[in-house]
């Protein structure tokens, strides 16, 4: 999933016979997308990110969030939103954040809390680019102390 999908790019660049990616436009985007999503044969969907998503039967291996938490920093709770995250993505499924290095730092603290492993990384440009890349992967876990995490 692509939780803010500008043009389909993050599709477009894992497309594969065997995997399908669904393309999310926030409604409060600057521009509307959606029509060239699917102009180029993809999936997509309007969504407001303060809300819950209608996910059922599915669950969702890996989740893009390019600059969500800037984009709804005035709008809702990171926390809101983390937590929904936490309950479409599957166990030891990953998410890929990218947006400014203050906002992943709290982003990190809040998942992990949630048992979530991270690892930040710098931008693609170097290290004095202000946008860095955190990943983050959910872990299988249940009460008693039983779960995927390494001890």
């Amino acid at each position: 999933m692509d939780m803010n999908a500008g043009l389909g790019g993050f599709a477009a660049a894992i497309e594969s016979r065997k995997l399908w990616t669904m393309n999310v436009v926030p409604t409060i985007a600057e521009k509307d997308t959606l029509g060239a999503i699917a102009e180029r044969g993809l999936i997509g969907i309007y969504h407001d990110w303060c809300e819950a998503f209608s996910t059922y039967p599915r669950t969702y291996d890996l989740i893009h969030a390019n600059r969500v938490f800037s984009l709804y920093k005035d709008k809702c709770n990171a926390e809101d939103i983390l937590i929904e995250m936490d309950r479409i993505l599957r166990p030891e499924g990953a998410v890929i954040f990218r947006d400014e290095v203050d906002v992943l730092i709290k982003v990190r603290k809040i998942v992990s809390g949630m048992r979530w492993d991270t690892k930040m990384v710098d931008h693609e440009d170097g290290p004095l680019v202000p946008e860095k890349i955190l990943i983050a992967v959910k872990q299988y876990w249940v009460a008693g102390g039983n779960s995927t995490s390494p001890q």
